[in-house]
């Protein structure tokens, strides 16, 4: 019989590998994973952002890419510093996102409940041209 070792202090990053854009980096923050669909005549995205306060929530749209920033601020601090795990995050929120369709930037609303963040962005009705582009193509000699 084969026995397997009990781990009950897991390597981090084994342990934060299934929540894929969750895992806080240094560099750039808390990345948050977004859900984008369609649904009407809009492009709808939801984001959970909890422990964050609504007024440090930032949206914006240009040129095609939604981008949504915050930050997260430590309310309470133990003051025995002796801690076991210290798995819980403070600091930035920041994600990009390239929007898979033309929208009406200026008509983008959010809305922020229960920690799920919630943006509702209308797209741009007909009247875009798709462009061809026609390549000539060289044969070598």
């Amino acid at each position: 019989m084969k026995i397997i070792p009990f781990k009950p202090f897991m390597d981090y990053d084994e342990f934060y590998a299934p929540f894929g854009n969750m895992v806080p980096s240094a560099r750039s923050g808390i990345i948050p994973p977004v859900d984008m669909y369609e649904k009407e005549n809009h492009l709808i995205v939801e984001t959970p952002l909890a422990g964050i306060d609504a007024d440090k929530i930032e949206v914006s749209v240009q040129d095609g890419i939604l981008t949504i920033k915050g930050s997260m601020e430590r309310k309470t601090e133990v003051d025995e510093k002796n801690y076991y795990r210290k798995e819980v995050r403070f600091g930035s929120v920041f994600r990009q996102i390239p929007l898979p369709a033309h929208v009406e930037e200026g008509n983008a609303t959010a809305s922020f409940e229960n920690g799920m963040l919630h943006i509702e962005l209308p797209k741009k009705s007909g009247g875009e041209e798709k462009r061809t582009i026609k390549v000539d193509i060289k044969k070598g000699t």
